[in-house]
């Protein structure tokens, strides 16, 4: 007899959600070494999800160009903002069409 095995972050590849929930962790090196390996390997497979972070990168790289020393307050608003994209996507509700099952 077989037992069932429930599917965990660590055996199975991330979905681009979970993904887009880790990424702004992720580009701060806030997350472990086992989730460092599982969002890397995403972003090398989905276009998508690589872009954006391509994206974060930018953004940060350029307020690092920018500013010597920004706010916390401001910082915490960047990471609401992005962590509300990631689970709700856009306003105009174009994230996500059909995306997650085809990565």
């Amino acid at each position: 007899m077989t037992l069932w095995r429930r599917h965990t972050v660590v055996d199975r590849p991330l979905t681009c959600r979970e993904v887009g929930k880790l990424l702004q962790r992720y580009l701060d090196g806030e997350v472990d070494a086992p989730t460092i390996a599982k969002v890397a390997e995403h972003l090398e497979d989905c276009r998508r999800c690589g872009l954006e972070a391509s994206i974060y990168r930018e953004i940060k790289a350029s307020l690092a160009r920018h500013a010597t020393v920004l706010p916390e307050t401001t910082l915490a608003r960047l990471r609401r903002f992005g962590e509300l994209l990631a689970t709700e996507g856009p306003a105009d509700g174009s994230r996500d069409r059909g995306h997650d099952a085809g990565s």
